[in-house]
């Protein structure tokens, strides 16, 4: 167990879900010597899409360098595809950093960064086809791991990334202790929270009425914008 200081940096940017990183950065907060940072193009409030807006701790240019980075998803993924300030920054970030993560659809701006060549990754399960796209291989899973790069799945997935992180930095017992401290015990009054258990007509109307759209969305963001 090691309990030297590290920085996490966590990108963001308008259409962010905001539990992509407040749930992840809740539970890492913890680690010993851990230092949550929040970086943004500027300091202006980001709005994520549950409506409410979040104001970053830093800019970009004054970001210190991280030793892990995790890159959120949300709605707004497909526009900051397209904004190469947003880019450049987590791709110099990742080029010091000794862990490479994200959560969601986060995935894709890490791959656009070029750290998902040849790796495998996961994501939201609506955009998980289009993980190639970004150079990665597409793997089923809650929370993947390839060598320093770790990828989560859809949001809630995101603590359990980070539960997972933890333990690999600071051992099991640590890892237990964060987790009872925040009371991190799931047992949803529902069992629908993954394609492969829910139920049929849910599942068709959803991607129907959300993610056929949106998976074609983030297909042409990746497309203008990606280079593999």
């Amino acid at each position: 167990m090691s309990d030297k200081l590290r920085t996490i940096v966590f990108p963001l940017f308008d259409g962010i879900t905001q539990l992509d990183f407040t749930g992840p950065a809740q539970f890492l907060s913890r680690m010993p010597g851990a230092r949550i940072i929040t970086a943004a193009r500027d300091l202006r409030p980001i709005v994520t899409d549950s409506g409410f807006a979040i104001v970053p701790g830093t800019s970009f240019a004054d970001c210190p360098p991280a030793d892990i980075i995790c890159v959120p998803g949300g709605h707004g993924v497909a526009d900051a595809l397209g904004c190469s300030e947003t880019i450049d920054f987590i791709a110099s970030q990742t080029g010091q950093a000794q862990w490479l993560t994200s959560v969601c659809t986060g995935a894709f701006l890490l791959g656009a960064a070029g750290c998902l060549k040849g790796r495998r990754a996961t994501t939201h399960w609506g955009y998980t086809h289009l993980l190639p796209m970004v150079g990665a291989v597409a793997t089923e899973g809650r929370v993947v791991e390839d060598g320093p790069v770790i990828t989560a799945g859809g949001v809630t997935a995101g603590i359990d990334f980070a539960l997972t992180l933890t333990t690999r930095l600071h051992g099991q017992a640590v890892a237990e202790s964060i987790q009872l401290a925040l009371e991190y015990d799931p047992a949803p009054p529902l069992r629908s929270g993954h394609p492969s258990r829910a139920p049929e007509p849910v599942l068709s109307v959803l991607k129907a009425l959300v993610y056929d759209a949106a998976a074609d969305r983030m297909r042409a963001a990746i497309a203008a914008g990606v280079q593999v």
